[in-house]
């Protein structure tokens, strides 16, 4: 039997639900890694102009720190085949155009086995 010191670990045993794996994802506060990335956080760099001088971006959160305003759309969805000795393999080629609405234009081709092309994560 397992005592009241907690050394059962499970979502019936009083333990922490579904693990590490399964369980929600807390709200981490973004620590930067890059230079770019502490200038972005520390507010000294303010738009997306920063492209100008070739600067790469290497950390995601720049984008969502830096273009809150950004959009994405999705401009077409077309079926590509494969043939292969199995025969024809389907896939879906989507693209995707992103931007705000302040001279910042992305554009991405992505590529799924199924329709669901939409719902991938555009590069940033």
């Amino acid at each position: 039997m397992v005592d009241d010191a907690g050394a059962a670990v499970g979502p019936r045993m009083g333990g922490r639900g579904r693990g590490a794996r399964g369980g929600k994802a807390e709200d981490k506060e973004w620590i930067p890694v890059t230079k770019l990335g502490r200038l972005a956080k520390d507010m000294k760099i303010k738009s997306l102009e920063i492209y100008l001088f070739s600067l790469p971006i290497k950390e995601s959160e720049i984008t969502d720190f830096l273009g809150a305003s950004l959009k994405d759309e999705v401009l077409k969805i077309m079926p590509v085949e494969k043939h292969t000795r199995a025969g024809p393999q389907t896939r879906f080629r989507a693209f995707v155009a992103m931007g705000d609405y302040n001279r910042h234009v992305g554009l991405a081709v992505l590529c799924a086995p199924r329709g669901t092309v939409g719902t991938l994560t555009v590069p940033e």
